[in-house]
Formats: C-alpha cells, structure tokens, sequence
C-alpha cells in the first residue's frame, strides 16, 4: 500500500512529539526524585582544559597555539536537541566588519562528533555582518564552540552544553 503524503507527514509529527514527550518525561522524573534535570556545570563554563583530548588537537591544528578568549560571540542553539540530526544554530559577532578591522573566518566545533571540525565558514567585509545560521548533526550531547577569527588573528569564542535525545550521526 502507498502511504499518502498527508500520512507520512502525520507519522513523522507523532514520532518527533514522541522524542519530545521521552526526553521531558526523563527531565521531569530526575526533577522528582530531586535531582538536577542535567548535571551542574560550571558557571563560565568548560574552556580548553575542560575538553577532549581529540578537540584540544582540533584546536591546535586549526589555531595553533593563539589564546582563544570569551566574549564578543552570540551562540543560540537549544539546550536540549529533540532531533540531534538537525540543531539549528545561529553564530553572531558585535566584532566590526570593516576593511581595516573585519571577522575573516568562523569555525564550528563539537566536542564529540565524529568529525570534531564540523565547519569553516570565510568571511569578508563586504557582508557588513558576521553572522552563520544554519543547521548540524550532532553523535551525542556535547559543547558546541562556536569561534570568531579576526583578520589581525584574535580569537574569540562562546561555547554551550547542549543534550541530545537522538543519535545524529553515524
């Protein structure tokens, strides 16, 4: 039998309210029996001497031994993923676009997926604005990084824990 379209849309909506419905059941049992709904964190949160061996590596190929400092970086993305297949993510900078001062690159990094570098984005003055927003697929809950490399060479990041409740990748 060929399922209709209208079918197939209606399951993946039942399926995906499920995902939801699991995850804050399971939020809500930890909640009752008094415990945190996700482990405490620290409250600047992890920094380089807090990640993988496999990230830090990342990091020193992509950057080198450059100090990458907090600030001047906006990363929305959820805290708990549904649909770890596709997270959606917004990167910003208040950093100036301008011919002498300018973002030249942003880089995605997620600490436990298979491919830690998930993307390289090349920026010029021209856009006017810094900004990336798009979608990715994470293996497990895990820091997202989100860095902002400057023409002059500065690095800049923000970085946040989100949960997953699927697996993304394979």
């Amino acid at each position: 039998e060929i399922m209709s379209e209208d079918r197939i849309r209606s399951r993946r909506s039942f399926v995906q309210a499920m995902v939801v419905t699991v995850g804050a059941l399971m939020m809500g049992a930890r909640t009752a029996r008094g415990e945190a709904p996700h482990p405490p964190r620290a409250a600047a949160g992890p920094g380089p001497d807090d990640m993988p061996e496999a990230a830090k590596k990342v990091l020193k190929e992509h950057f080198g031994d450059r100090q990458i400092k907090a600030g001047h970086v906006s990363l929305d993305l959820p805290e708990v993923a549904p649909d770890s297949r596709e997270v959606p993510i917004f990167i910003e900078t208040d950093l100036p676009m301008t011919a002498d001062s300018y973002v030249k690159a942003i880089h995605l990094i997620v600490d436990h997926n298979p491919d830690i570098y998930v993307a390289g984005y090349a920026l010029t003055p021209a856009l006017g604005r810094a900004s990336i927003d798009t979608r990715i697929k994470m293996r497990r809950s895990s820091q997202v990084r989100a860095i902002v490399e400057t023409n002059t060479g500065e690095l800049w990041w923000a970085h946040k824990l989100v949960y997953t409740t699927l697996n993304g990748c394979v």
